[in-house]
């Protein structure tokens, strides 16, 4: 399926366009379900569209980022704690969510921080859930970035074993986001984010943490360029987010990080010589870049920026359709629920972007054209604060997690992605990990 995108017309910076990007969610397209107001008794003060049907709920207190299992024999969820833990959420039955298991940290009392990020992995066999960790100096573990665990014997509990703790005490503070990724050589990766104290993104060898090596697993580094401007984030050194891939036009795998003050695109097929391809900097209203995902070939990226009026950002970085631009500044398209939604978090399914906000719950919106999102689903739950969310590419549930807690979500017409369904690379935030990326056509050498 073909993309539209007029590549003559001259665009100005995002927030010039807000009006007609909120004009253009009033409207719809042949085939789209219009947006409706659908208040659920059975969710008092919650409201929604009548296509995106609620699966499950739990009432969880303060719900950090969310991870899913893609495999359907594994129906596993789990939520980061803005406690000290993570919840394991047993999805069988979607329609019959319930928590499987709970973990916190020993003594929670004496720490002061939050569990905020996780993500599995899955190796040799064995599947890894890697739990981060963002601690205070005024406690303990103020060094610790993440904890390791084995949970191959899941839905047994008492088979879940922790293998490895990562400590940084050279940047202190721990890891705000975390990332794993099968690479092209054939590594899985954990990439994890030092934003406040440390300039880089660290890589890790996720077998030797899943065998407990942590001296020897750190593998990699990625800088952020010292590109920096007069903003709220310019005083963090680090990245905040970032989301890797496999660009099969270019036989490459490519870091897009956000770094705070600027977003930037990075070659990482060999990790120990990342090179900068493309930045996005110096556009209008830049400040606290969040998260940076593109589209499976690419070229278009989907930004966020951690503030209540700003819109997601959507930028062209191969303006000329080919090769990456060395900078780019100008966005092409913008969305937003309403001018103060204060978004969080996005996962990309193209042309679907399914996103978390603060103040807007979940909302999913169309970039087919890119110069003209528009809305086409989403659920406010009563308390609206939605953190994290997470699309099963298999069935096409969504789950997401906050401060009213843990929700699963179907939307009419969406029952799981493949790219190749769309004529584009099966390339999304899943990763396949019995196979490698799509479209390698020769093993990268580990250097």
């Amino acid at each position: 399926m073909k993309r539209i995108l007029s590549r003559t017309v001259a665009w100005v910076a995002a927030l010039a366009v807000l009006p007609t990007v909120l004009g253009a969610q009033a409207r719809r397209a042949p085939g789209d379900i219009a947006r409706q107001v659908d208040m659920r008794p059975e969710f008092p003060g919650a409201q929604g569209s009548s296509n995106v049907k609620i699966m499950s709920h739990i009432p969880l207190p303060g719900m950090a980022n969310i991870e899913i299992e893609q495999e359907l024999s594994r129906p596993y969820a789990y939520l980061s704690a803005h406690g000290n833990g993570y919840q394991i959420i047993n999805l069988k039955d979607p329609a019959k969510a319930s928590v499987l298991y709970s973990w916190s940290i020993e003594n929670p009392e004496l720490h002061q921080g939050s569990a905020l990020d996780g993500r599995y992995a899955k190796l040799k066999g064995r599947y890894y859930y890697v739990q981060s960790f963002e601690f205070q100096r005024t406690g303990p573990d103020a060094s610790l970035g993440a904890i390791v665990f084995d949970v191959t014997g899941l839905p047994d509990v008492s088979k879940i074993k922790e293998t490895a703790r990562i400590y940084t005490p050279e940047y202190p503070a721990g890891f705000h986001s975390i990332y794993t990724y099968k690479h092209s050589d054939g590594r899985a990766l954990l990439m994890a984010a030092l934003p406040y104290v440390g300039p880089y993104t660290y890589i890790y060898d996720m077998e030797k943490l899943g065998g407990g090596d942590t001296t020897g697993a750190l593998v990699g580094r990625i800088p952020r360029p010292d590109t920096v401007i007069t903003t709220t984030a310019s005083r963090y050194p680090g990245y905040h987010d970032f989301y890797v891939h496999y660009d099969v036009a270019g036989q490459r795998d490519l870091f897009f990080g956000a770094g705070l003050t600027g977003y930037y695109v990075f070659d990482i097929t060999d990790i120990k010589n990342p090179k900068l391809v493309n930045r996005v900097f110096g556009t209008s209203g830049m400040d606290v870049a969040h998260t940076f995902t593109p589209d499976p070939t690419g070229r278009y990226a989907v930004t966020e920026m951690e503030y209540a009026t700003a819109p997601l950002r959507i930028f062209d970085l191969k303006p000329d359709g080919k090769d990456y631009a060395k900078l780019v500044s100008r966005p092409i398209g913008a969305w937003t629920a309403n001018w103060k939604s204060e978004p969080h978090n996005h996962e990309v399914r193209w042309p679907y972007v399914f996103v978390s906000g603060y103040n807007t719950g979940l909302q999913i919106f169309n970039m087919m054209d890119p110069t003209n999102p528009y809305t086409v689903g989403y659920h406010i739950p009563d308390g609206a604060s939605t953190w994290g969310v997470d699309v099963r590419n298999a069935d096409g549930l969504i789950v997401t997690s906050g401060y009213t807690g843990f929700w699963a979500y179907k939307m009419d017409g969406f029952d799981g992605w493949n790219g190749h369904q769309w004529g584009l690379p099966n390339i999304s935030s899943v990763q396949d990990w019995d196979n490698g990326p799509e479209g390698v056509k020769k093993v990268q050498k580990v250097s």
